[in-house]
């Protein structure tokens, strides 16, 4: 998500400063990494650059001095603007976990032990975020999307299993060497001697 347009869409129902559009950026993503107060002002000066928003006043409140900022016509346009575009997909192929799992194939090394650890870490933050029952709809709809996310990637983990269990999953590459797959020496995963069902084979926090 981008910072500076989710500033400006806190900005949309009434002028606020730093401090205020940080709480309402925690408040409705918490799920998220809690927003920095450095991006926050960050963003504010370029949307104040680009006449986004514009300084309203400067409020103590019996503290520290605060500026508030208000959006401006053209910072409401934009905010209805980002609202209106669908969202990118995501790039095929650029994930860390894909990165990680091509790279180990291709020098050799054995992708298993790490894909049954990020196995594990998948099932444990959807146990977590099955435990948690908001109350808000709209937090709801978060944690449904990182469920989502998270059941997609334990189905990718299990395809790419499947994947390495076959001959030649490897494709001819240009000059970095390919690994050996071949089924006489890599019955499962390269230099595992284990067969890809140990991905789908249950973890001793399951049995639990």
């Amino acid at each position: 998500m981008g910072t500076t347009d989710l500033v400006l869409a806190a900005l949309v129902a009434a002028p606020r400063h730093g401090y205020e559009i940080k709480r309402i950026h925690d408040e409705w993503f918490p799920l998220a990494n809690p927003l920095a107060y450095g991006q926050v002002y960050s963003a504010l000066g370029r949307l104040t650059k680009d006449g986004c928003v514009e300084v309203a006043e400067v409020r103590a409140d019996g503290g520290p001095e605060r500026t508030v900022y208000a959006l401006t016509p053209r910072g409401r346009e934009r905010v209805e603007r980002w609202l209106a575009e669908p969202v990118a997909p995501m790039s095929p192929g650029a994930g860390e976990l894909v990165r990680k799992t091509v790279a180990a194939l291709r020098i050799s090394a054995d992708p298993l032990p790490m894909l049954l650890a990020q196995r594990t870490a998948y099932l444990r933050r959807m146990r977590e975020l099955s435990d948690q029952q908001p109350t808000d709809p709209l937090a709801a709809l978060s944690r449904d999307h990182a469920l989502e996310h998270l059941d997609a990637d334990l189905r990718w983990l299990e395809r790419a299993a499947d994947r390495l269990a076959r001959p030649d999953p490897v494709p001819e590459a240009g000059p970095p060497p390919r690994p050996d797959l071949s089924p006489r020496q890599n019955p499962g995963l390269p230099g595992s001697g284990r067969t890809p069902d140990a991905l789908h084979a249950k973890t001793p926090e399951e049995d639990q």
